[in-house]
Order: C-alpha cells, then sequence, then structure tokens
C-alpha cells in the first residue's frame, strides 16, 4: 500500500444572484463584484455568466475545517449581495430564467470559451458543486478515480436541485446535467490504467490544439489540472450547507475507503450500467434506485445508502465526519432540493397562485436556504 494521501478537501460552489423581490436573475454590479473581491480576496471569482459568482474554500483537513470556511464564504457573498439588493441562491438552475437574456462576463478566458463552443458555452446558466480530495501520488490519484465513478450516480442522486428550466417542470431531478453534458468531455471519466495514460490521452488534444491544458477536461469525475486533487463535479449545488458539507463529507470518506482496499482486485464495472445509473439519479434523484448486485437487480435508493455509509464507517470515524454523512439518509426519506421545489411549487398552485407565483416562492426559499 501506498503512503496514505493528506486526503484534504476542498469545496467550490457556484451561484445564482438574483433580485428577492421579483426572484428574476439579476447581472452583478461593478461594485460588488469589488466588494466581494475586497471581502473574500482569490475565494471568489466571476462566472461566464455575470449573474453567477464562485467560492472555494481553502484546503481543508476536516468536514468541520470546510464548515467554518463555508459558512464565512455563504455569508460574506449573501451580506455583500444584500448590500446591493439582491441574494445569492445555490440551486444548479434558476426556476425560470432564460439563458439567451442574460449578460456575459467580458475576460479573455470567456471570449475563448464563446468562440471555441458558440452558444453551448451561453447556455450554461447553471451551478455546480465541487469538492476536491488531496491525493498527492498521480497513480493513485487514477486508481481511485477509477474506482469512485460507480458512486458517482449516488452522490448526483443526493444532491439533485434542479428540476425546472426557463419555466417549465423537466421531469428531472438534475436538468443540469443534461445542460452540462452538451459540452465537449463531460460525462463519466474513462477507465484509465495509469498517469501516463491521463497524460497521453488528454496530451493529444494539446498536442493538436484543440485544448490548453487539462483544466477543459470536464469529466463528472477528474485530477484536478490546478492541484494535487482528485475533483469530483458531478453535483448540483445544494440551497442548504448542511447537505454541501455531507457531500464533500462522503466524498472524502469514498476516497479514503478505496485507497484502503486498493490492493484488493475488484470487478470492473459494466460501462452501460454505470451510464444508466447516472442517468436514473439525473432523472429520479432518491426516489427511485439503482442498478447494482449480482445478479443485477434495482436496489431500492434507501438500501444503496445504508450500504454505503455501513462501508464508509471507518473513513468517516476516521475524520469525524459520520453526523455530516448521515444526513444522506434524511436526503432518502425526506426527498431532495428538487424534491422540495416541486412541493413549494405545487402547494402555491393548489393556493392559488400563478404558474409564476409559484416558481417566486421557490426562489424565496431558496434565498432563505442559503445561509441557514
Amino acid at each position: 500500500m501506498t503512503t496514505a494521501p493528506a486526503f484534504t478537501i476542498g469545496i467550490e460552489e457556484e451561484y445564482l444572484l438574483v433580485v428577492p423581490e421579483s426572484g428574476a436573475l439579476r447581472t452583478a454590479p461593478e461594485k460588488l463584484l469589488e466588494d466581494l473581491k475586497e471581502a473574500l480576496g482569490d475565494q471568489v471569482s466571476t462566472e461566464f455568466l455575470g449573474c453567477q459568482v464562485e467560492v472555494g474554500t481553502g484546503v481543508c483537513a476536516t468536514v468541520a475545517d470546510a464548515r467554518a470556511d463555508l459558512s464565512r464564504l455563504r455569508g460574506a457573498v449573501a451580506r455583500i449581495a444584500r448590500g446591493h439588493g439582491l441574494a445569492p441562491i445555490a440551486a444548479s438552475c434558476h426556476p425560470w430564467g432564460n439563458w439567451s437574456d442574460q449578460e456575459r462576463t467580458e475576460k479573455p478566458r470567456y471570449d475563448k470559451l464563446d468562440t471555441d463552443l458558440g452558444a453551448v458555452a451561453r447556455r450554461m446558466l447553471i451551478g455546480g458543486m465541487h469538492v476536491h480530495v488531496g491525493i498527492e501520488d498521480r497513480d493513485t490519484r487514477i486508481a481511485v478515480m477509477n474506482s469512485l465513478t460507480p458512486w458517482l450516480p449516488v452522490l448526483l442522486a443526493l444532491s439533485a436541485s434542479s428540476p425546472f428550466w426557463q419555466g417549465e417542470d423537466t421531469g428531472l431531478a438534475s436538468w443540469r446535467v443534461s445542460v452540462f453534458d452538451s459540452m465537449p468531455r463531460t460525462g463519466l471519466p474513462p477507465r484509465l490504467a495509469d498517469w501516463a495514460a491521463f497524460e497521453a490521452t488528454t496530451g493529444t488534444l494539446v498536442e493538436l490544439g484543440i485544448i490548453e491544458d487539462a483544466s477543459k477536461i470536464w469529466w463528472d469525475l477528474r485530477p484536478s489540472a490546478a492541484f494535487p486533487t482528485l475533483e469530483a463535479r458531478i453535483c448540483d449545488v445544494s440551497p442548504r450547507i448542511d447537505e454541501a458539507l455531507m457531500l464533500a463529507a462522503l466524498v472524502q470518506a469514498l476516497a479514503r475507503m478505496i485507497w484502503r482496499g486498493m490492493s484488493r482486485d475488484e470487478p470492473v464495472p459494466d460501462p452501460l450500467v454505470l451510464s444508466e445509473n447516472r442517468w436514473r439519479a439525473q432523472r429520479y434523484g432518491t426516489a427511485e434506485g439503482l442498478i447494482a448486485g449480482d445478479p443485477a437487480r434495482i436496489v431500492p435508493m434507501k438500501l444503496v445508502v445504508d450500504d454505503m455509509l455501513n462501508r464508509l464507517a471507518p473513513d468517516l470515524d476516521h475524520f469525524q465526519s459520520a453526523s455530516d454523512a448521515e444526513k444522506a439518509r434524511g436526503v432518502v426519506t425526506g426527498g431532495t432540493s428538487a424534491a422540495r421545489q416541486r412541493g413549494i411549487r405545487d402547494m402555491a398552485l393548489e393556493q392559488g397562485a400563478s404558474d409564476r407565483e409559484a416558481l417566486v416562492q421557490v426562489v424565496t426559499s431558496l434565498i432563505d436556504a442559503f445561509d441557514s
């Protein structure tokens, strides 16, 4: 077994800015961005669309450390946005916002994305959550990536927060995934032999001038191009900070559990089953099960999560994050953010609200959840 990785974590979240009274999206004023930079420095940045901002925690040893930093970041964004008459929401799609109405941030990096990808990039009115796990050895990073990939549908199901798109109920728990999949070099990562294989794969695209570097590889799980980390990118962003930290706890513990078992041979998962599970998570969230077992069957999500938490128990104890991860059971029984948003919309409609009024109530609930 190799020397134990650090298994530090870092969390990145993307937020949308709205007008509290109407719930409508709004481009961030330049002064708001200046105030955010003054308060948070390099921990905040703009995004491709002007109505979005992104934050990133520092390197954290534990979920408790991440909670402190992410709470500070969310609190500062909410406070500064309020000073400019706006509010942030942490949901992966705005219930009715139209991407074609949004202003694009003017930066050389975004200019190139627009040139390279056209409307595919301009359509990215979505927000995600990324969890970095520190794994210094490059080959170990790839080995953990291979074995963590089958767990990605569980993380997606638990995080689903994007049921609406341009005023319509999409019928999906995570519409964000459908939008993001229109980008190139997305989806589940391929199974790779080692770091050399990763460099050979991405190096071909760099040598041909298709991409500048591996940061333009947008798999659901990838070795970071900037840090010695494995970056889980599958999750919708979570309106509630407790659920964001639940996901971070699971990613950190999964990485350690996989590292502990690296000396054991594991069956290679069926790519078609993996792809189908990703779709089931995207479509149903936690309301339906995933394919698992031998012989294969559809296992209810409660049993999937119970099995995952049982396997992770030693690792959650190691990081003292069992109480954070246990919130996954509550998501299964109480519903994902997507289910809660639908419930708020449906109740408003039953009480006589119009379609838009009902969706405004959804946005209000997302504002309330942001830093609570």
